[in-house]
């Protein structure tokens, strides 16, 4: 796990980075006769130095995702004087781990089970406070990936309405990580049809796909969330 020392890192590489991939993010948009400001960018800092971040939120990012729950702690922790931070968990949630994310982070991405929107709902309510989440969807019936499978999403949407203490706001994807942007492609079009088939309300139709390799055909595909670690921030230790 990455050091949350708050270290001092020259942000103008980082904003360089930032700039071409939201002109790429905009210019995948604009393809598809989309609006780009409608698309959210989140920095993966997954194993990344505090300092890292700093120097991103001084580039001017603001939503910021990671893998692990005690990383994640960890960081907020660090970085707690930057109050713009949006904190996204878009890794996988262990029950038992929910009290050192929730609540304070600004979104789980990665609902996979009733069990899990139990123990959200339970862990909130302790603190009389809300939480935006997605549905992580496993498109492809990848069995070493969580996510719940199409014909699951259905109840998880009915448990999720059910808690007053969590907001659905849509649907995840994580494709295979081998894949490329073509072949990421069909499982991002199925999240989007999974999407409209369950007819989600207003507020509920986020679409988080997409990663530094694959986040243009994602947008054009419809992600209004993309997941960027790499193109950012360089390639990591692990």
């Amino acid at each position: 796990m990455a050091s949350p020392d708050p270290g001092r890192i020259d942000p103008a590489p980082l904003a360089e980075r930032l700039r071409g991939i939201r002109a790429r993010i905009e210019a995948a948009a604009r393809r598809t006769g989309r609006d780009p400001t409608g698309i959210t960018l989140v920095a993966v800092s997954k194993t990344r130095e505090a300092g890292e971040i700093r120097a991103a939120v001084a580039a001017g990012q603001r939503d910021f995702g990671e893998n692990y729950a005690q990383e994640l702690a960890a960081k907020r922790e660090a970085l707690a004087d930057l109050a713009r931070i949006r904190w996204h968990m878009i890794g996988h949630l262990q029950r038992n781990k929910a009290k050192l994310l929730v609540p304070g982070i600004h979104m789980l991405q990665t609902i996979d089970s009733p069990r899990l929107v139990e123990a959200l709902g339970r862990r909130l309510a302790e603190h009389d406070a809300s939480l935006d989440v997605l549905i992580q969807v496993d498109v492809a019936g990848e069995e070493q990936k969580s996510g719940a499978a199409p014909e699951e999403v259905p109840a998880l949407v009915a448990a999720i309405r059910a808690c007053p203490h969590l907001r659905l706001r849509g649907l995840m994807v994580i494709p295979p990580f081998t894949a490329g942007p073509e072949e990421s492609r069909p499982r991002f079009r199925a999240l989007r049809e999974l999407a409209e088939k369950l007819r989600l309300g207003e507020g509920e139709r986020e679409l988080s796909m997409g990663m530094s390799d694959t986040f243009e055909v994602a947008v054009e595909e419809g992600a209004t969330i993309v997941r960027v670690g790499t193109a950012i921030f360089g390639e990591r230790g692990r």
